[in-house]
């Protein structure tokens, strides 16, 4: 199925060797694998912007929006959200979140630890 090289053995075999067998599953998994891997990068940076943004010792920080922008935050990406009895809607990226404000701020939280 890989590499059309004759086959020996059973005759159901699909493959001739475990390297054709891999080579052939890579190639099928692919494209599945870095859409997952680029998310979950993206994710991970995300996550890593929000904690920067909050000061050592601080639980939360306000900022803009384009600052957030200017260091390649993705805002469509994010593992969870929280909305408040108030109705107020908190995106998170794992522990770390943030809320839209008015005009062009965003509050950034830090999670509590469950």
């Amino acid at each position: 199925m890989n590499c059309g090289a004759p086959m020996r053995g059973r005759i159901d075999k699909k493959f001739c060797d475990d390297s054709c067998r891999n080579t052939f599953n890579n190639q099928q998994n692919s494209s599945t694998i870095n859409l997952v891997r680029n998310i979950n990068h993206a994710l991970r940076k995300n996550r890593n912007i929000l904690e920067s943004l909050i000061p050592e010792g601080e639980e939360m920080v306000k900022t803009t929006r384009d600052k957030m922008l200017r260091q390649d935050f993705h805002f469509k990406y994010f593992t969870h959200s929280y909305e408040t009895k108030k109705g107020s809607h908190y995106h998170y990226c794992y522990d770390y979140g943030y809320l839209k404000l008015e005009g062009d701020y965003i509050l950034v939280v830090k999670g509590k630890e469950v």
